[in-house]
């Protein structure tokens, strides 16, 4: 029987800001472009929050039941480390998804933004998916892929579609944070190189090989600085953004210097912290630049 800090630990809330930052972005925009409902932003940051718990205990599941995460580093695996039963891991990201569902179901009603209902079923279905069913898509590189549509594109545009038209602030933010969280996942696949090529996880890093996760990893944080650029050409204050860029110091020389394993933890978690302070400071200079 699995402990409340071992339940806990297997959301993995290092992963977190991937789910709060498109949130902050897509609010930003709104208030930028001259709306904001915050009671529309409340919502859609707990959809996004459930539907990243979700996902982690999905992937938890799905992984543990083919023993893929029978020998890892970094955080609590509930089945892998036969902490929990499969079957109560399986319970909770579904318990997940629902919540996400109804609460986005009352947000789609709130905003009357109708186009949301398909898309938002359709992110469900990728979330169980991504490790789930018999050909996951997480085992064939396209991992990276979800995570920049869902959590990048998806969850900034449709905060932002909720309270105001999409514009290219939107857009700019959205491919940013995008960038980012596809680079937590990918500082994380680049850990699990070894044991996923073992198991026949063929991930984006599996099949890029060491070298070349590394220059994505380098290449998915400027592009969210390329965005902050964009930005900036529309309000000069999206360069408030740049004072994030020391946090992303240490876990890009992580990066970039051949660290493996275990020594790439600091690396997932400070891209995470880098991701959240990057979203927030681009919010606020949004904010600041209002219309």
């Amino acid at each position: 029987m699995a402990t409340l800090n071992e339940w806990i630990e297997g959301a993995r809330p290092r992963t977190l800001p991937a789910a709060v930052s498109p949130v902050l972005i897509g609010t930003g925009a709104a208030y930028q472009a001259g709306d904001l409902v915050v009671a529309y932003a409340v919502l859609a940051l707990a959809v996004s929050l459930l539907l990243q718990v979700g996902v982690n205990y999905a992937n938890d599941y799905s992984d543990g039941i083919r023993g893929t995460d029978e020998v890892r580093v970094g955080p609590v695996r509930l089945v892998g480390q036969r902490l929990a039963a499969p079957r109560s891991v399986k319970i909770a990201a579904f318990t997940c998804f629902f919540f996400a569902g109804l609460l986005g179901l009352a947000l789609v009603a709130l905003a009357g933004v109708w186009l949301m209902i398909p898309i938002g079923a359709v992110c469900i279905a990728a979330a169980w998916f991504y490790t789930g069913g018999s050909r996951p898509y997480g085992y064939l590189g396209l991992g990276e892929v979800f995570v920049f549509v869902f959590f990048g594109l998806v969850a900034t545009l449709g905060t932002m579609a909720t309270m105001t038209p999409l514009t290219a602030l939107g857009w700019y933010g959205a491919v940013g944070v995008g960038a980012l969280s596809s680079a937590i996942l990918v500082a994380n696949n680049l850990r699990d190189i070894p044991t996923d090529r073992e198991h026949g996880k063929r991930t984006l890093a599996v099949r890029l090989g060491e070298r070349g996760t590394r220059a994505l990893y380098v290449g998915l944080l400027a592009l969210a600085v390329a965005m902050v650029v964009l930005s900036a050409l529309v309000t000069p204050w999206a360069l408030l953004a740049l004072l994030a860029l020391p946090l992303a110091l240490r876990p890009l020389q992580a990066v970039t210097g051949g660290a493996t394993g275990r020594d790439l933890v600091p690396a997932l978690a400070g891209t995470g912290v880098f991701q959240l302070a990057w979203s927030v400071l681009l919010a606020l200079g949004l904010s600041l630049g209002r219309s």
